[in-house]
């Protein structure tokens, strides 16, 4: 088991780890971030339109743009670990993980929980076998590979109306499967999706069985109103249902209902010493940008309270 001491240790690394990293680094804390997998979510987002400085940049170059930022202060980012636990104390916590099959132990003063989210999932036969065979949590990535192809999304918010109308262009034929009696989402972009004429809702629908042999061939539906089963033969199934934050690792921090980590304006939790920024936590708007700047944020109350202690 090796054990690495630090003033401050960054879990996570993505957009708001690596912002924090290169504040806190900047501040001459002698920072160390360990993380599952460089750039999260951004890794596997196809096109990136809204982040300032790049036109436009898949998640791919962005990910790697952060790994040359810190490069460029000579910050170390240890990847494919997975953190278990945080125990401990400001001032002294214990940081257990593993990286395959072995057991890691970090210490440091401060931590800072930058953990993101992942995409939730239905649960149902055939999902997990038919993942990347038709089966897919990211529009933007996979889209594309359904021209003129036959298509579900399956939720009732926002993900989901982005995800029709990203695909709108793309293929033959699209249904919206959602468990409500409606969209829940934005009217303008409901309205948009019923004037498409390759878009059909299909409301107070659960999905029960994804179909297939080689690849995803049928989607098998309960009508919530009527309890029959029915079919659709398809292509494709794009899964929106919501995103889950990978806080499970914290259990003694509090967390809201969806398991985000509740945070105050200094980016601070219940724990002093524990701090949280970007999607993990229950910030308002999950997007880069946001992630980004809350990292910063997160950082300079660091810095504040290392001096302070």
């Amino acid at each position: 088991m090796e054990i690495l001491a630090k003033d401050l240790i960054i879990i996570g690394g993505s957009a708001a780890a690596v912002s924090a990293a290169i504040y806190a680094a900047r501040s001459n804390l002698n920072v160390h971030i360990i993380t599952k997998d460089i750039g999260g979510q951004i890794a596997i987002t196809n096109e990136i339109g809204n982040y300032p400085g790049f036109s436009t940049i898949n998640g791919i170059e962005l990910t790697k743009e952060f790994k040359k930022h810190l490069d460029f202060y000579n910050i170390k980012m240890e990847d494919g670990i997975e953190v278990v636990n945080v125990s401990g104390r400001s001032g002294d916590f214990k940081i257990e993980a593993k990286k395959g099959e072995k057991f890691l132990e970090y210490r440091s003063g401060i931590v800072l929980a930058a953990t993101g989210v992942r995409h939730k999932h239905l649960g149902v036969p055939g999902e997990e076998k038919f993942y990347q065979k038709g089966v897919s949590y990211c529009t933007n990535c996979d889209g594309p590979l359904f021209k003129n192809k036959i298509v579900a999304v399956i939720g009732g918010g926002n993900s989901a109306l982005e995800s029709s109308l990203m695909l709108v262009g793309i293929t033959k034929r699209i249904y919206i499967l959602t468990t409500n009696s409606e969209m829940r989402g934005e009217k303008i972009m409901i309205d948009k999706l019923k004037k498409s004429k390759n878009v059909e809702f299909i409301y107070n629908a659960r999905t029960s069985n994804i179909i297939g042999e080689n690849m995803v061939n049928a989607l098998e539906y309960e009508d919530l109103k009527s309890g029959k089963l029915d079919k659709i033969t398809l292509d494709g199934i794009f899964i929106n249902i919501g995103m889950i934050p990978n806080s499970e690792f914290l259990a003694q921090v509090n967390k809201d209902k969806t398991g985000a980590i509740i945070v105050n304006e200094r980016c601070e939790t219940n724990i002093p010493g524990l701090f949280a920024a970007g999607d993990v936590t229950n910030i308002l708007y999950k997007q880069i940008i946001i992630a980004a700047g809350h990292g910063a944020a997160a950082a300079l109350s660091i810095v504040d309270y290392f001096n302070k202690s």
